[in-house]
């Protein structure tokens, strides 16, 4: 009876989780203030540190608070396994890019669109999964996918309202990018979650270790993702407010 009040407990923090994050990151992204906004590669990079230091307290808490059993841990997985941690780093950079790309999907789409296109990346998992982990899915399986991409097509039909030529192609041209952002976030998101289960069935190392080494990638590929951003879509993810307002991005007024 506690397992299965836990697992309901877990389900509803992790819609939560997921809703709010949604919710705020389209909130913060979509403000309109004085000065510059934030990085995107920043938040990613922040989130990525906050990760490596509740991953290195459950690690220390595993090793019944011994320094220095973590220490030697962290030396052992971290710097005497740099073969491991190049295998990582392949994860690694598609997280990084997808979690860019989730920001400026969020920049250009509204929080339910982005939400329901999102879910893309069951798919994406699935094929990958297929193909990479030799699985196989049942006809109901495969009909749950197709029903998926069926809802998500649907969600992207144009809705016959009047508005003004001009906005609404500068609407059409930002939702575009913000579709493709997303669409590529869940291929990268679908491949990198694969990659990292196979790697995980590899080894015996404990998850938190595992996250940490990935992590340690992260800010090492903040750079390399704005120029790659920059490049595909021709702007960052990280549009400033200087009292100008970026083409690609729809404002409040859009909005409504």
């Amino acid at each position: 009876m506690a397992s299965a009040n836990l697992k309901y407990l877990s389900l509803g923090v992790l819609v939560f989780q997921t809703t709010s994050l949604v919710l705020t990151m389209r909130y913060s992204r979509t403000l309109q203030g004085d000065g510059p906004r934030y990085l995107a590669s920043s938040a990613v990079v922040v989130a990525e540190l906050l990760k490596i230091l509740t991953c290195v307290g459950l690690v220390f808490k595993d090793n019944s608070y011994s320094c220095r059993a973590l220490s030697s841990i962290l030396r052992q997985e971290i710097l005497h396994k740099p073969i491991e941690m190049l295998k990582l780093a392949i994860p690694s950079g598609m997280y990084t890019l997808q979690n860019n790309l989730l920001y400026l999907a969020l920049s250009n789409l509204d929080a339910a669109t982005y939400q329901v296109t999102y879910q893309l990346k069951i798919l994406t998992t699935a094929l990958f999964s297929v193909s990479m982990l030799d699985r196989r899915l049942g006809v109901y399986q495969w009909l749950s996918l197709l029903i998926l991409m069926t809802g998500v097509a649907l969600v992207q039909w144009p809705a016959d309202s009047p508005s003004d030529p001009k906005k609404e192609q500068m609407t059409a041209g930002s939702e575009f990018v913000g579709l493709v952002a997303v669409s590529v976030a869940c291929c990268s998101s679908g491949f990198a979650g694969v990659y990292f289960e196979k790697i995980l069935k590899e080894t015996k190392q404990s998850v938190w270790v595992r996250n940490i080494q990935l992590a340690v990638h992260i800010p090492h590929n903040r750079s390399q993702t704005r120029c790659t951003n920059y490049k595909i879509f021709g702007q960052e993810s990280s549009p400033t407010n200087s009292g100008k307002k970026s083409s690609h991005i729809i404002s409040d007024e859009k909005l409504e």
